[in-house]
């Protein structure tokens, strides 16, 4: 392929012309592309109509100062002080990964290392930038059930 450097047009080896600004547009869209690809959004959590009434953990499975994810729900709930349980969705809103941990008084994802508190899901440390979304609960015998 030549170049005449005073129009920055390329001859193509069968005779065509490429001008600079197709190869550019050609390499922007093919970035584009690659970036959204990499940039679909957070998988949605479960809706909390959908899990009204629902029992989604035993009190017995959450420890004090911890919790436990269920990924199957994709939801993580923790027991912040002894008899207070909270349940948040699982599903991290920085980029849709499962969260994977509870440690320390935060729920962690492991895709980019966000973690959220369990108290109250807000983000501890980013990239993440939303809370993780709360589902209201309440303790009904020995389950803990979405209200």
């Amino acid at each position: 392929m030549s170049e005449d450097v005073t129009t920055g047009v390329r001859e193509a080896p069968g005779g065509g012309r490429i001008g600079r600004r197709a190869v550019l547009c050609g390499a922007g869209a093919a970035g584009a592309a690659v970036l959204a690809g990499c940039a679909s959004g957070p998988r949605p959590a479960e809706a909390a109509k959908d899990l009204k009434g629902k029992e989604i953990a035993k009190v017995a499975d959450i420890p004090v100062g911890g919790g436990k994810i269920y990924a199957d729900t994709k939801i993580v709930v923790t027991q912040p002080v002894r008899g207070e349980f909270k349940a948040f969705s699982a599903t991290c809103t920085h980029s849709g990964c499962l969260t994977d941990r509870v440690a320390a008084g935060t729920i962690d994802c492991p895709c980019h290392g966000s973690r959220f508190a369990v108290t109250d899901g807000r983000v501890e440390h980013g990239p993440a930038s939303r809370a993780l979304l709360e589902y209201a609960v309440q303790v009904k015998g020995d389950g803990i059930v979405v209200v």
